[in-house]
């Protein structure tokens, strides 16, 4: 079963390891010095937020996590056939672990990945160019979204 994702940039890491310790009832799973992780059942998520000092907060990016080999390609035809550039980034290293990755961006910039986790890392690993990744615009600066893509626009209202 899929596992959805949410990545957030957060200025302050101990009050929201605090906030969401709170608000998911549960101790993070994975927590370093700039990131944190829940792997939470109910409702499904991988959660992640990392230390964004001075650069772009909120969510940076919202993705699928496949539980094998069988569900990543499950996902990757489906990101396919959304008839958008997808970027097979493929083995690497992000967020304190290593993975398969495929990025896509919605037609209003919104950063997808589709990923399988094989194991963890000692480093935070870096982000992939998704310049070729037509709207990508995701905040700058962060982990696993686009380098050098503009911010999305601020919205007033719901």
């Amino acid at each position: 079963m899929k596992r959805f994702h949410m990545h957030v940039g957060v200025t302050d890491l101990d009050a929201s390891l605090a906030f969401y310790t709170h608000l998911f009832g549960a101790e993070p799973s994975v927590v370093k010095a700039d990131y944190a992780k829940w792997m939470i059942e109910d409702p499904r998520i991988n959660f992640a937020i990392s230390l964004r000092e001075g650069a772009a907060k909120g969510i940076e990016h919202v993705g699928l996590q496949a539980e094998d080999e069988s569900e990543l390609a499950e996902v990757y035809a489906r990101l396919k056939a959304a008839d958008r550039p997808v970027l097979e980034e493929g083995a690497t290293t992000c967020c304190y672990a290593t993975s398969e990755k495929s990025w896509i961006a919605d037609p209003d910039g919104v950063v997808w990945e589709a990923f399988l986790t094989s194991g963890g890392s000692t480093t935070y690993g870096g982000s992939p160019d998704l310049d070729q990744l037509a709207n990508a615009d995701a905040a700058t600066g962060a982990c696993c979204v686009p380098q050098g893509a503009a911010p999305a626009p601020a919205k007033t209202c719901c």
